[in-house]
């Protein structure tokens, strides 16, 4: 009877335990994450790879808890994060979206760096309710015009006219006689936002800077004879210029074997990803930038030396800007998701919206677009070819605040620069 009753028992108890199995795992199952950037094609080297390096660094650091504080726990509210890869280049980005979404099931999806690719899918992830985080792309069109209430659309970086804004105020600090200014920029929303806030904020800082020549070229071009020939003819003192990704590239190269470089003083403001790619091909004098405080512009912080260091460990290269700003989305998700102790994508979105967190490149703050447009410092430098180590560096570094920068809540970045800058905090 003894045996018989302690065999009920034992057996009510493992059959409590089977019960409780399931629920326990359904609980800590891994968050399906989709992470898009340009894996192959010209722009994969340049941005695509070094994204999907940063995220695997930061996905296994957030997977494992060995992020430092306060990212130092495991996972994202506890459950681990599963990477579903999706390449941008791709011309059916729309219904890869969808496909990655409510086909393979993910929960959330972090990236993007053509800003094309951003206006496209911002609407459709208002459509389907998926909660996206755009990582990298940079137009101010996103939730300026394209969609101007938004719900489940997120951008953890700074848009184009932080950049624009920066590159104009770091060219007035460093040129006193600047008299005349000329652009090439990829014929698209981000090379036309681009121009257009550089050009307008150089006009409000500085009176009578003449514009010599606008050049247009279309994006992925490679080839840039004409528009080089152009700024050639209508000298200027500075060349601005948003190429980025392989284009830029192809730019430098094309532009110094024609002596552009030591003609004007030219500004990329996208241009930290070649530094270490194109080392002495870069002219001395060239100014750079990272989109934000971004590779051998970022900040001394125990977040961007752990980063770094993890970086360099696994890849044998430095990371550079789209490295940071895929580090940047990932570090944002994982703060909302334990701020709000869930990982449901309604929950992690009512925490995200406003939120101020930490990054390797400082303290971020979503605080455009209803809390759903981050702002950030930026900061620019000069290129300096360092002979006795045989790398390029960057000297003469300024960095300008958030708020220096970045146009306040509920107005625009162009009527912003054309109120002449108001309210902007520089000191």
């Amino acid at each position: 009877m003894k045996n018989a009753l302690r065999k009920i028992l034992v057996g009510s108890a493992l059959g409590a335990v089977a019960l409780s199995v399931p629920l326990a795992a359904q609980a800590q199952e891994p968050v399906k994450v989709g992470v898009i950037n340009f894996y192959s094609g010209g722009a994969s080297g340049p941005f695509g790879i070094p994204a999907k390096n940063a995220a695997e660094v930061i996905i296994e650091g957030i997977n494992a808890g060995t992020i430092p504080a306060p990212y130092n726990s495991v996972g994202i509210a506890g459950a681990r994060i599963e990477p579903i890869y999706v390449d941008e280049n791709s011309k059916q980005k729309v219904a890869d979206f969808k496909k990655l979404v409510q086909g393979d099931g993910a929960q959330i999806v972090i990236g993007y760096t053509s800003s094309g690719s951003c206006k496209a899918i911002a609407p459709v992830a208002e459509e389907v309710k998926a909660l996206t985080i755009f990582a990298v792309c940079g137009t101010p069109q996103i939730f300026e015009e394209v969609v101007t209430e938004p719900k489940y659309a997120f951008r953890t970086i700074s848009h184009a006219t932080s950049d624009n804004v920066g590159a104009a105020r770091y060219i007035i600090d460093t040129t006193p006689d600047l008299a005349s200014i000329s652009g090439i920029n990829q014929n698209y929303a981000w090379g036309q936002d681009s121009w257009r806030d550089f050009s307008a904020a150089i006009s409000k800082l500085k009176e009578d800077v003449e514009v010599k020549t606008e050049q247009f070229p279309k994006i992925f071009a490679g080839q840039y004879g004409s528009e080089i020939s152009a700024l050639l003819t209508n000298k200027s003192d500075v060349v601005h210029s948003s190429l980025w990704g392989g284009d830029m590239e192809a730019f430098i190269l094309q532009g110094g074997g024609r002596g552009l470089f030591d003609n004007s003083k030219v500004v990329l403001t996208v241009g930290d990803t070649a530094v270490e790619r194109f080392g002495k091909q870069i002219a001395d004098g060239t100014v750079i930038g990272a989109r934000g405080p971004y590779g051998l512009l970022a900040p001394d912080n125990a977040l961007n030396k752990w980063f770094t260091e993890a970086y360099v460990a696994r890849f044998g290269a430095q990371p550079v800007g789209p490295s940071y700003q895929t580090a940047q989305a990932l570090l944002a998700l994982k703060a909302a998701a334990d701020k709000a102790g869930s990982v449901a994508p309604e929950d992690i979105s009512a925490a995200l919206a406003g939120l101020t967190f930490e990054a390797p490149s400082g303290t971020i703050q979503m605080a455009l677009a209803g809390g759903h447009q981050a702002i950030a410092g930026i900061t620019y430098g000069t290129y300096k070819f360092d002979e006795a180590v045989g790398k390029g560096t960057l000297v003469d570094l300024k960095e300008y605040p958030a708020e220096c920068v970045n146009p306040p809540a509920g107005v625009k970045g162009t009527e912003w620069i054309e109120g002449g800058l108001q309210g902007a905090k520089c000191n």
